[in-house]
């Protein structure tokens, strides 16, 4: 399925809001989305702009063609295995033009951001023959530069530091209004150099790219820049994060466009910061890596990362438990899966772990204090985390199962009738 496709779909299940009149880019975008679910502007700065196509689990496994409430199942079990291939042109370059960010309706999110942001680009790296697509966050800091926030460790920087070690620029392809299932697998921990092949997978058919003059495969879109990030730092920032708060302001390196193509009336995908895409971008692709960490250890059932936890701090993993050790064991497993992950709760079947009050049920039966939480002070989470330290916080895990040699105290009453 397109970009435009996964639209079209949207608005004739009378999902997507569509809003006629001219809407400013700057904050008043924001205010139209902000807790509503898909929407469509005609005319933002004069060009048509989508948000929030993905806004819940419904959307997202909409856009998978997996059901809901298999998905985190069903992800699990989806390899690298799929068929990439080159092609020689694609819809995006029907206007070729000097690039001009000004002239798309780049929006501004919150008052206080550092300026307009690009969110919800793939972002393309190729360095010798090791290529990365993922997604960044992009301050526009001009017509033709923007300022990228690339978090040490991750591959994108890995490929930035190897060439400028080489005093080389590194290429790169900024892609907006991509097929979801590309955008998914880009904002998926993956093996390196896989997430086309992972999108190839989601997809059940090949991932067509064509090959820039910078040398950078891109996917099909609706908007592409191409250019290089540069040795030059900008500060970045501030931006409203995940959490709906402030990140910090960094020096970060800058992006130098050289080329700007687009379908001849493209349509702008914009993700709101802290919203349900962001997290539903951000936090579900962790779930079936907890998911099958988890089984490595324990018989797992399911697992969710929380609303209230912004859908990524806070995870809750349902296990049918065999030994007492099991719980504990699915604790660490979901540590060493999601390293950004702060609090987690392991609970048995009978609780149903998308009901909070189930999941506080279970806190409060089956959990004891002294014997049932396991704590890892002063270790690396989250510089998202407004209580880290520099991303250094403490990490707790709760065992709210059942004990197993007293099932009959634990066992939820339902009231039956006679007979």
């Amino acid at each position: 399925m397109s970009f435009r496709g996964f639209l079209e779909e949207l608005s004739k299940a009378k999902l997507m809001k569509e809003v006629h009149e001219p809407v400013s880019p700057f904050l008043e975008v924001t205010a139209r989305a902000w807790g509503a679910g898909p929407i469509f502007f005609e005319s933002v700065n004069g060009q048509k702009c989508c948000l929030n196509i993905l806004g819940t689990r419904e959307l997202l496994a909409r856009a998978l063609g997996i059901p809901a409430e298999e998905m985190i199942w069903r992800l699990s079990k989806i390899g690298c295995q799929g068929r990439v291939c080159e092609v020689n042109s694609s819809p995006f370059q029907e206007v070729i033009s000097e690039p001009d960010l000004f002239g798309l309706p780049i929006l501004t999110y919150f008052r206080g951001d550092g300026g307009p942001y690009i969110t919800s680009a793939v972002v393309v790296t190729q360095f010798g023959e090791r290529l990365n697509a993922c997604v960044h966050r992009l301050m526009v800091l001009g017509k033709d530069r923007l300022a990228a926030r690339l978090v040490p460790g991750r591959h994108t920087h890995q490929l930035y530091q190897a060439a400028q070690a080489e005093g080389r620029e590194l290429p790169v392809a900024i892609a907006i209004g991509v097929d979801p299932r590309v955008l998914m697998a880009a904002s998926t921990r993956v093996p390196p150099e896989m997430e086309f092949q992972y999108a190839s997978a989601l997809r059940q058919g090949p991932v067509e790219l064509v090959r820039l003059e910078n040398g950078v495969p891109v996917p099909h879109a609706e908007i592409v820049l191409e250019g290089y990030i540069t040795g030059e730092r900008a500060a970045e920032g501030p931006f409203v994060d995940i959490t709906g708060t402030q990140d910090l302001v960094r020096q970060e390196p800058v992006i130098r466009l050289t080329k700007m193509m687009t379908r001849e009336d493209p349509i702008y995908h914009g993700l709101l910061p802290a919203g349900g895409e962001h997290k539903m971008l951000m936090g579900v692709p962790y779930e079936p890596l907890i998911y099958r960490a988890v089984s490595r250890v324990a018989k797992v059932r399911d697992v969710l990362l929380t609303d209230g936890g912004c859908c990524y701090f806070h995870a809750v993993v349902q296990i049918e438990k065999e030994t007492e050790e099991d719980a504990k064991r699915a604790i660490e497993a979901a540590f060493q899966a999601h390293r950004s992950l702060k609090h987690v709760v392991i609970v048995d079947t009978d609780i149903d772990i998308h009901d909070p009050r189930d999941i506080e049920f279970a806190i409060a039966t089956r959990m004891r204090g002294d014997e049932d939480i396991v704590i890892h002070p002063n270790v690396r989470g989250s510089t998202l985390d407004p209580r880290s330290i520099d991303g250094i916080t403490t990490k707790v895990g709760m065992d709210a199962t059942a004990r197993l040699d007293k099932l009959w105290k634990f066992q939820k009453m339902v009231p039956k009738g006679p007979g």
